[in-house]
């Protein structure tokens, strides 16, 4: 896996994918993903949430496209430490990182941060997918025209949402965006 874009462009990084259940975004996506991102938000003024973080891949390319902030959300307990080692070795300024190791719903539920974009990246055969949408778009702090965007496959379809924006294919790879219309 590699940074596609920003200050840290083609650092490569190896997780020890074989013994992880992850499945990160294709270096195709991300590139598809950040060309979007980058005519809706200015993200140097961003303050961002990376639900599933997994390997750390999105964490990665936000901050090296130069986010604000991150939290970084993610159960698995090895996946937050890769992720810790990588960004010593980028030499990110610790102090704009929040790692949460839990549950998302739990961190949901208690988050107060305010935040500009929320990344989430789920199992595809993840069954909470509407709560999800949900959860993040009541989540306080989400300031008004953020956006939430969510990476999915064929099986799920968000269109009829009353804050579903539009969405990107690239491959087997669907991202679905929402707008934050209320803020709390």
């Amino acid at each position: 896996m590699r940074i596609v874009g920003g200050k840290h462009k083609g650092r490569v990084f190896n997780p020890p994918m074989k013994k992880w259940k992850t499945r990160p975004t294709t270096d195709f996506a991300k590139e598809g993903l950040f060309n979007v991102l980058q005519n809706y938000l200015d993200l140097s003024a961003c303050s961002a949430i990376d639900l599933f973080a997994g390997t750390g891949n999105i964490s990665f390319e936000l901050l090296s496209r130069g986010v604000n902030s991150i939290q970084i959300v993610e159960k698995y307990g090895p996946c937050i430490a890769f992720i810790k080692s990588i960004m010593n070795e980028l030499d990110n300024d610790e102090s704009n990182i929040v790692y949460f190791k839990g549950d998302v719903f739990k961190f949901l539920n208690t988050s107060r941060s305010n935040v500009d974009l929320v990344f989430a990246d789920p199992p595809y055969d993840f069954k909470f997918y509407p709560k999800l949408v949900e959860k993040v778009l009541e989540l306080k702090g989400f300031n008004e025209g953020g956006l939430f965007v969510l990476e999915h496959d064929k099986r799920n379809h968000f269109e009829d949402h009353s804050h579903f924006d539009f969405s990107r294919i690239y491959g087997n790879v669907i991202f679905s965006f929402f707008r934050a219309h209320n803020p709390n």
